[in-house]
């Protein structure tokens, strides 16, 4: 291991993104030149975490939000437990069978066990802001999952993930064995189970990087490195962010499809095989002719910007807040874009995570202004029409707070 290239220690707060600020004290454009998707980054002491997760926030999810699997699993000496081991009936009044035991998880964590608090981005509000934030800036979807591991106890065997991680140790110490991939930038149909051999061969060779991670510190991992981490003299909790990163590949898929969509309307290509026809070698030219056409006239675009918004949820709506700011709407009322939409303005037509609108021409400068997320009173944008934005959760009170 090289420490000057992959090591930055008291890395700097001046930045404007949480990528430097929080994370690696690069720039997004060092980061994106010397690290993304190549290697390893370890940060010391990045900051202070507490605002995001806790040990609290542990209790507080599984002895008092009634989650139920699978925001919650469980898993011992590279084993996952299954789901009947920690949950249970909820109680008069709730017919949910499959709620998680808090009692019974207590005991599997005494025993040795490690939490995997699934979703976070989800259900705990601090850490879906800092997602959502975090996604942003990257370009691409970001999950959070918290693993809370008993002294002395590792949860998982070697292995690598099929998206890049942001490892951030939030209490006690793990120290993590970090080893170079057997497959480089696996997709997400490669799971490192496709290839145990190679990764545990791999895991018994020289670690690019041995390393303690204490409260503070950030490791950044991009898909394919393999990784194992064991708790040392006390309970550990970090959070794991997961970049499910886009790529060439995806590219590719969207591009297909989109061909495949113009093929259809190509007679030829919708014309029946010659009778008693026993293979495609005759056929094949054809074939390849018109869909290398197709595939120079196909648009990616709308499939690609499709799932993109599907990968992703806007910000939380409240829905009787949402109606009282209908009902008091007036020109002096503040509204901005309701964060995380992912909203695209192309002609006439809104499409965002929740729907697509169409407008008039005479609309269409106020609809641009408002995607740059600054609250704005209705009078300046037209009060019918932001009337219209509100029902139908485009738009949300001004003071809700900064978008995202």
């Amino acid at each position: 291991m090289t420490p000057s290239r992959t090591t930055r220690e008291d890395p700097g707060v001046d930045g404007t993104g949480v990528l430097e600020t929080r994370l690696t004290g690069l720039t997004r454009e060092e980061f994106a030149r010397d690290v993304w998707a190549r290697t390893a980054l370890l940060t010391r002491r990045a900051g202070d975490f507490a605002d995001l997760f806790s040990a609290g926030a542990v209790d507080e999810l599984i002895a008092r939000r009634g989650l139920r699997t699978p925001f919650l699993r469980v898993a011992r000496n590279g084993a996952t437990l299954p789901d009947s081991a920690f949950t249970g009936p909820a109680g008069v009044g709730a017919t949910i069978a499959d709620q998680l035991d808090d009692t019974a998880l207590w005991r599997e964590f005494a025993d040795g066990a490690t939490l995997v608090l699934q979703a976070l981005h989800r259900t705990w509000e601090p850490v879906a802001a800092f997602c959502a934030g975090l996604s942003t800036e990257l370009g691409h979807p970001v999950q959070a999952n918290a693993y809370v591991t008993p002294p002395q106890s590792r949860g998982f065997d070697d292995h690598y993930d099929v998206h890049d991680v942001f490892v951030l140790q939030i209490e006690g110490t793990k120290r993590w064995s970090v080893h170079r991939p057997v497959h480089p930038d696996p997709l997400r149909d490669q799971p490192w189970t496709d290839r145990r051999a190679a990764v545990a061969e791999a895991a018994e060779g020289e670690p690019y990087l041995d390393t303690v991670l204490e409260p503070g510190d950030v490791l950044y991992l991009p898909r394919g490195w393999l990784h194992a981490a064991r708790a040392q003299g006390e309970v550990s909790v970090h959070l794991t962010l997961g970049v499910h990163t886009w790529t060439r590949y995806a590219l590719a898929e969207h591009l297909a499809q989109a061909a495949l969509a113009v093929l259809r309307e190509d007679p030829a290509l919708r014309g029946t095989l010659p009778l008693g026809v026993d293979g495609p070698d005759g056929e094949l030219d054809l074939v390849r002719e018109r869909l290398a056409a197709a595939v120079t006239r196909a648009d990616p675009a709308p499939l690609f910007h499709r799932a993109r918004r599907a990968q992703g949820r806007p910000a939380p709506l409240g829905p009787l807040a949402q109606l009282a700011a209908v009902d008091r709407l007036g020109p002096g009322t503040s509204v901005r874009l309701r964060p995380a939409l992912a909203p695209r303005l192309e002609g006439g037509r809104l499409t965002t995570r929740v729907g697509w609108l169409d407008f008039p021409d005479d609309e269409l400068p106020s609809v641009a202004r408002l995607l740059d997320g600054v609250a704005r009173p209705a009078g300046e944008l037209g009060v019918p029409l932001v009337a219209r934005l509100l029902r139908a959760g485009v738009l949300v009170p001004g003071e809700q707070g900064p978008p995202l």
